[in-house]
Formats: C-alpha cells, sequence, structure tokens
C-alpha cells in the first residue's frame, strides 16, 4: 500500500511537474519575443542600430538626397554626400555619418578632407535639403526664412557664383 501511494505521489509531481514545463515555455516564448523588440530597440543587434537612430537614418537618407541636388550643382558634379554604410568603432552606435563621394578620384573621403569652402556648400546644401523635407513632410507649407552665416567669405569666386546661384533659385 505505501508502494502504490508513493507512486500515486510520483504520478502527480510527474503532472505537474509537466504542466509547469509547459508555462514556462509560453513563458520564454512570449519573453522571448519582448527580448527581441528590447534589442532592436536598444540596439542590442548585428548592426548596432537603436530604433531611434533607424527612423532618423531614414528621414536622413531623403535629407541627404535633396541635398545631394544642390551640393552636385554647387560643386559641378564632383562631389556627392552618402552615409556611411557601417559603423567604424564598435563601441558606438552612430548612424549618422556622412562621407563624401569624390566623382574626380572615384573614391569616398572623409568630410573632413573638404576645403572650408566645400564644407560650407554641403552645409548650405544640407540645410536646404533639410528644408525640402520637412516641407514635403508637411503638405507644403513653406519656410520662408534663411539664415545665412559669415560662411561666404571662405569661397572662392566660383563656389560663391554657385552658391549664390542655388540661393537665387530658391
Amino acid at each position: 500500500q505505501e508502494v502504490i501511494l508513493k507512486e500515486a505521489q510520483m504520478k502527480n509531481g510527474l503532472t505537474s511537474l509537466k504542466e509547469n514545463m509547459t508555462r514556462a515555455e509560453a513563458y520564454r516564448k512570449e519573453y522571448g519575443v519582448i527580448k527581441d523588440l528590447e534589442n532592436m530597440a536598444t540596439g542590442n543587434n548585428s548592426k548596432r542600430l537603436v530604433f531611434e537612430q533607424y527612423v532618423l537614418s531614414s528621414y536622413f537618407e531623403d535629407i541627404l538626397a535633396a541635398a545631394n541636388i544642390r551640393f552636385r550643382h554647387m560643386t559641378m558634379d564632383r562631389y556627392e554626400m552618402v552615409r556611411k554604410a557601417e559603423v567604424t568603432d564598435a563601441r558606438t552606435k552612430d548612424h549618422l555619418d556622412i562621407t563624401i563621394v569624390d566623382y574626380y578620384t572615384g573614391k569616398m573621403r572623409p568630410v573632413s578632407t573638404l576645403s572650408g569652402g566645400e564644407r560650407f556648400n554641403a552645409s548650405l546644401s544640407l540645410a536646404l535639403g533639410m528644408s525640402d523635407v520637412i516641407q514635403a513632410m508637411n503638405g507644403g507649407i513653406k519656410v520662408d526664412t534663411l539664415f545665412v552665416d559669415e560662411g561666404f567669405g571662405s569661397l572662392d569666386a566660383e563656389s560663391l557664383e554657385q552658391a549664390c546661384s542655388t540661393l537665387m533659385s530658391l
């Protein structure tokens, strides 16, 4: 009789263990989805891309496309700005760096290698590109204000002509 009682207790224990294991597996699956979402949102993924930066990089691509229309014109089709595809420092999660395509040399180069005038043209192009994207996203609301800094003094005659031509076309 004692053996029968122990056998019944063991069967009850085994049934309870199976039920608990089934519940634990369901919790693991549910937590796994939440953990995957958390990893995506915080940048704990292979690209180290935070969700916020993913969204910003999408807008940034649009801004670069709009900016490059003017930048290529200002540089007589020599340069184009592109978002860096890879992160150079694995400790950072920055996906909004720009690199320059130099069509004269056929190579990519850092923004820091641009001359002062070329940097000014890139900045102006980015500001105007951002304005274009914001305007397009807000149903065509026009922003009729333009702030220009003292960067025009760093331009050579040809670059100054191109920058002024771009501004006058607005």
